[in-house]
């Protein structure tokens, strides 16, 4: 990214917007009102199942650490619950955690050996997570939020290059 500012862009999460109504296959607008309602109830569960991924890829980042040799399978199980992270996070209003969990999924993904320094920013991210959950950092998380993905993304870039 040539620019230094970093902007992130949060769509509207309303199943409406996403789903055609009126016509032949269309849902139902009430359908659509109650399922909104079902994923906005969830917003509690969601911090249960994601305290749970935290501990998940921490436990791969502890294994990742203590790794010998190419540490490729090791990176990838800490892809396999940062991904899953970044799945979750925007559909209940925890955008950070869909951002910052794709920013270390495409880490991962372009890391072509793995060093300590990789190895540090993996950390990195995962203790970004944290912060946003431990503090119930929702939406962008504003200036602190810009901040940190900033920072992030130019540790990513130094190490992609």
């Amino acid at each position: 990214m040539a620019d230094d500012k970093l902007e992130i862009i949060n769509p509207p999460n309303t199943l409406k917007g996403k789903v055609g109504t009126g016509g032949p296959g269309a849902v139902d607008v009430a359908a659509l009102e109650r399922a909104e309602k079902v994923i906005s109830d969830m917003s509690d569960s969601y911090l249960e199942w994601v305290e749970e991924d935290l501990k998940k890829i921490d436990q791969a980042y502890q294994i990742l650490k203590a790794a010998d040799g190419d540490r490729v399978a090791e990176l990838e199980n800490v892809f396999q619950v940062s991904h899953d992270i970044k799945g979750q996070g925007g559909s209940f209003g925890y955008d950070m955690m869909t951002v910052i969990g794709n920013e270390l999924c495409r880490l991962i993904e372009k890391t072509e050996k793995v060093t300590d320094a990789e190895v540090e920013a993996v950390k990195l991210h995962i203790d970004s997570m944290k912060l946003v959950i431990a503090g119930r950092i929702k939406g962008n998380g504003g200036k602190q939020g810009e901040q940190m993905m900033s920072g992030l993304h130019m540790i990513c870039e130094k190490l992609l290059g």
